[in-house]
């Protein structure tokens, strides 16, 4: 099981961005990612209507939207659906509180967990029993969980696009300073008339060009969440229960 789940967290020679992102300045898009945006984002097909390009200018705005509602993302509580390069499946639920905590809970059987502490993101495999654990800022966590996510710095915006006639906006990453360590696309959910955004799912494409996706479901943000629910527990010693 470890396989299929630590690397997307805890591994450092994997993408440093998992749950954590990239940039580009969100003044500016960079020329490639706006040309893709371009050729990419079109008015709804018609048999009628030609595909209309969107102008440089609402790429820079998506980029720019999309950082502050990261930024805006307080407490989160959420089912997810990680599925892996084979298509195997496993579900569980996901708890975020920025800056510093987030928990992955998956359903039974599976005993696995991960949950970051504010300081490290903590490992539990539970078919072999042992525990690993990283610096938050060592883990792929960092980019959800730092106080200012950032898609300006150590990350830049390879492609931007809208799919769904707007409702639905992708933004692909990838490392600055290692492009070809892999990428990451991130995909909310839009409303075309006001642009507001929601996180809807995250997919990672490792060196090998290996996939892992993970899809939110029933999302309810700003709500209540302990610092309790994301200390790191040794299950041996049983399980603690969450209201």
């Amino acid at each position: 099981m470890a396989t299929l789940r630590a690397p997307i967290l805890l591994s450092a020679a994997g993408f440093a961005l998992c749950l954590g992102l990239m940039a580009l300045p969100v003044t500016q898009a960079t020329p490639a990612a706006a040309a893709t945006y371009a050729k990419t984002t079109s008015a709804p097909k018609t048999k009628a209507a030609k595909a209309m390009p969107a102008p440089i200018n609402a790429a820079q705005e998506d980029v720019k939207m999309a950082e502050a509602y990261l930024n805006s993302m307080g407490t989160l509580k959420a089912r997810f659906v990680q599925t892996d390069n084979t298509g195997h499946q496993l579900a569980g639920d996901f708890l975020l509180k920025r800056p510093g905590r987030m928990r992955f809970e998956y359903d039974a059987p599976v005993t696995d967990f991960i949950v970051a502490d504010g300081t490290f993101v903590h490992y539990y495999d539970g078919q072999m029993q042992q525990q690993s654990s990283a610096p938050i800022s060592k883990t792929l966590a960092n980019f959800f969980l730092q106080p200012k996510i950032s898609l300006s710095e150590a990350l830049r915006v390879d492609e931007i696009r809208r799919e769904k006639n707007d409702t639905m906006l992708i933004l692909t990453l990838s490392q600055v300073k290692d492009p070809l360590s892999g990428n990451l696309s991130l995909v909310f959910d839009r409303n075309a008339k006001t642009g507001a955004l929601q996180l809807n799912r995250w997919r990672i494409v490792d060196p090998q060009g290996l996939i892992t996706e993970v899809a939110l479901s029933d999302i309810e943000a700003g709500i209540r969440l302990s610092n309790d629910q994301f200390h790191y527990y040794d299950p041996k010693r049983g399980r603690p229960k969450y209201n």
